[in-house]
């Protein structure tokens, strides 16, 4: 019997005009178009666990670069629970680890609800089962296999200097800033908690303006919203957006007019929840995986570092206006089972001759991305909030742009 007789069911319509995609009337990407990428602070319930989870491996790299680490935490009123596989020859507090984590953050009144100093902390950590061990455990670094199967990616586009996606460059910029005027007294009303996002206007393909901008950010009790808001218009987002806002830009801030009960008090907490605002805002694919608590054995995030280094470097090279790179691994393998380029069709030379540059230029083994990446060091914390790619700083190795002479002579460019 058919469950829906008598029932009218309604479809979104598709539309074709001229060769220009509606979806239920919304303009696709063509001509003009609108995209929003969103970010949030350290205090965000989620990122308080990602930042324990790489505080974890952080600390236990400090003493054995060799560890395997699969950390899992979570949070909520007034707990945290670290959880997940750790096989190594040394020793961490984790509670303690945790709770000083918590305290960096800013969690550390107790009216906020959610304390560094009270806060309980569970632990439930296993080693890495023998039969994943079997396939990682290698005779030298180069032969380390993948720590799993999956697949991951990596993007770059020209729209701006990092090389990023707008719309997730500048919520990201949003958030470090709002993150920072909390810190440094500009607004010492502020609590660790915040989202932002911004939603770009692009024509022609080209970012255009800003459409809107939302932020949230938690805040003392007594508090003046409209003071609030003004003074996060004055602070936060004129210094970062500058020219891209205009009079038509929206804002929507704080928009329900109260943010007083935030981070793991007012929602729970899981690593891994924020993998969109992790990568690149939404815009291309993602791979299977998220990053933090994991060693870089396991390739959902060494391999999506990589992916992100080579596309990186066809972009900074000028063979394309976009690309992005899909690789794939068979648990303990040691080549990929796959490696896609994707050029948008903006590639400026033969398709054919990036991809032979490529392969002949990186190399994408676990243990030669490990080391050619420098990725065994405890630099995982600092990735956690505020992005993991487009950024400028020393411990990002994969956001180096090395390969840049090489790609264009392979491809027969000077």
């Amino acid at each position: 019997m058919n469950s829906f007789a008598g029932q009218k069911i309604l479809f979104p319509r598709l539309f074709f005009f001229g060769g220009k995609g509606f979806y239920g009337g919304i303009k696709m990407r063509s001509g003009k178009f609108m995209f929003t990428s969103e970010a949030m602070t350290e205090g965000h319930p989620d990122k308080v666990c990602d930042q324990i989870a790489d505080a974890v491996l952080d600390e236990i790299y400090k003493d054995d670069p060799n560890a395997r680490v699969a950390g899992e935490v979570m949070a909520g009123m007034d707990f945290i629970i670290v959880t997940g596989e750790i096989t190594t020859k040394t020793y961490i507090e984790v509670p303690k680890l945790a709770r000083k984590v918590i305290q960096e953050i800013g969690y550390n009144k107790p009216e906020y609800g959610f304390d560094s100093h009270t806060v309980g902390v569970l632990t439930a950590i296993n080693e890495q089962s023998p039969d994943i061990s079997m396939g990682v455990t290698k005779k030298s670094a180069k032969e380390v296999g993948a720590g799993d199967q999956g697949m991951m990616s990596g993007y770059a586009t020209n729209e701006t200097p990092e090389l990023m996606p707008m719309p997730i460059l500048y919520a990201q910029k949003l958030a470090k800033r709002l993150s920072e005027v909390r810190r440094n007294g500009t607004l010492p009303y502020l609590r660790p908690d915040g989202k932002t996002q911004v939603t770009v206007e692009y024509e022609k393909d080209k970012p255009k303006r800003f459409d809107s901008i939302v932020i949230a950010a938690q805040h003392d009790p007594e508090v003046d919203i409209e003071k609030l808001r003004e003074d996060i218009k004055e602070n936060v987002i004129k210094p970062v957006c500058g020219k891209w806002v205009d009079a038509d830009t929206k804002y929507y801030i704080n928009n329900t007019g109260r943010f007083v009960i935030g981070g793991p008090v007012a929602d729970s907490g899981c690593t891994g929840r924020k993998i969109i605002q992790d990568t690149y805002g939404g815009v291309g694919n993602h791979g299977g995986g998220a990053f933090s608590g994991k060693d870089p054995s396991k390739v959902d995030r060494s391999g999506a570092y990589y992916a992100r280094y080579v596309a990186k470097n066809i972009v900074a090279a000028k063979l394309a206006d976009r690309a992005e790179v899909q690789l794939s691994y068979a648990i303990g393998g040691l080549a990929p089972t796959s490696i896609f380029i994707d050029t948008h069709n903006t590639s400026k030379v033969d398709p054919q001759k990036i991809h032979a540059a490529v392969m002949k230029i990186f190399h994408f083994t676990p243990g030669e991305i490990i080391e050619e990446l420098q990725l065994r060091r405890p630099i995982f914390r600092k990735t956690t909030v505020f992005g993991h790619f487009g950024r400028d700083e020393p411990e990002f190795t994969w956001e180096k742009t090395d390969k840049v002479g090489e790609l264009r002579k392979e491809c027969g460019l000077h």
